[in-house]
């Protein structure tokens, strides 16, 4: 017997991510066009265990693809990671006659998705939402462009201050365990370096950044630090600098939660509801235990176990450009 998607599931889960509501959109808006009902799930997988399921209409997702955050909420579990949470979870989808989960979120949200996968069997579906842009798989993740165009303009701010007052500005970048948001933003801002966990030579980075200043005269710049580079983040980085170059009025900006927040660029707008419908079509195509990404501007579907698992990687070539370019 055929076994045929009536009811479907979306959630949020994990950091929220501009971008988040356009996909929640497309979901919705594209399993309606199937003849698929949508509950959406608030609070993530908290509100999964405690029930917290609305029925969803097209009229519940109109005018959202602009506003940023998750109209779903997110909230962090760890009774979902055990076995007695997952159970609890299991039954609300039962009782809710949900036949298949859409997962928005990142590496930790698609790991409780695949356990959940592999211990009942569940239809799972990932989106990828994260300003960090680390997941495997897919080239641009929901959300990040919007944080990388947040943190560019915040720079730019910055840099007329550091210049009007002849200072070193050190700049705290969120990214988890990946320098993506930091390497690309330091490119767009024209910085004079990056600090980021895949290039964990700081002391020759910072030396080499400030020494071509020094030789040009420049008495102010930017470098940009990823929050987990180095134990202390940017402050940290502040002490080596004032240590060895005392003559540099440093300062430290830590943009933190600011990163996360806005209205989603277009790009954003446009790939969640990619993903979004694409989501719907694997589950029609009968895919599961999958996430939804794009490569080189193509919808493709990634075992969620590789999306997790595999490393991502930064590109030499946009490392080399930096180093070129804040000669």
């Amino acid at each position: 017997m055929e076994y045929k998607i009536r009811t479907v599931g979306v959630l949020t889960s994990g950091g929220d991510a501009p971008g988040m509501n356009a996909a929640v959109r497309a979901v919705t808006r594209a399993a309606i066009a199937n003849g698929i009902r949508v509950k959406a799930i608030y609070r993530g997988y908290k509100g999964l265990m405690d029930g917290e399921v609305q029925e969803f209409t097209t009229q519940d997702v109109s005018g959202i693809i602009q506003r940023g955050g998750t109209i779903l909420k997110s909230a962090r579990s760890e009774e979902f990671k055990t076995v007695e949470g997952r159970k609890r979870a299991y039954d609300v989808l039962q009782k809710e006659e949900i036949d298949a989960l859409i997962v928005i979120g990142g590496d930790g949200s698609f790991t409780g998705a695949r356990a959940l996968a592999q211990e009942y069997n569940v239809p799972v579906i990932g989106i990828p939402g994260t300003i960090d842009n680390d997941l495997w798989g897919t080239d641009s993740t929901i959300g990040y462009d919007t944080a990388l165009n947040t943190i560019v303009e915040c720079v730019d701010k910055l840099r007329d201050t550091g210049t009007s007052h002849e200072r070193l500005f050190l700049v705290e970048v969120m990214g988890r365990d990946a320098g993506f948001l930091t390497l690309n933003a330091a490119i767009a801002a024209g910085a004079e370096a990056a600090i980021i966990p895949e290039r964990t030579a700081v002391a020759e980075q910072l030396e080499a950044a400030i020494g071509q200043g020094r030789r040009k005269h420049k008495n102010s710049g930017i470098v940009l630090v990823q929050e987990h580079a180095i134990e202390g983040g940017a402050k940290a980085v502040a002490e080596i600098i004032e240590k060895y170059h005392p003559e540099y009025g440093t300062r430290v900006t830590i943009l933190g939660h600011l990163q996360r927040g806005g209205s989603p660029t277009a790009y954003d707008r446009i790939l969640a509801s990619r993903l979004g419908c694409a989501a719907i079509q694997a589950l029609l195509d009968e895919q599961r235990s999958i996430m939804v990404g794009v490569q080189n501007n193509e919808v493709v579907y990634v075992p969620l176990t590789k999306a997790i698992k595999e490393k991502k990687d930064i590109k030499d070539d946009k490392w080399q450009a930096l180093q070129v370019l804040s000669i």
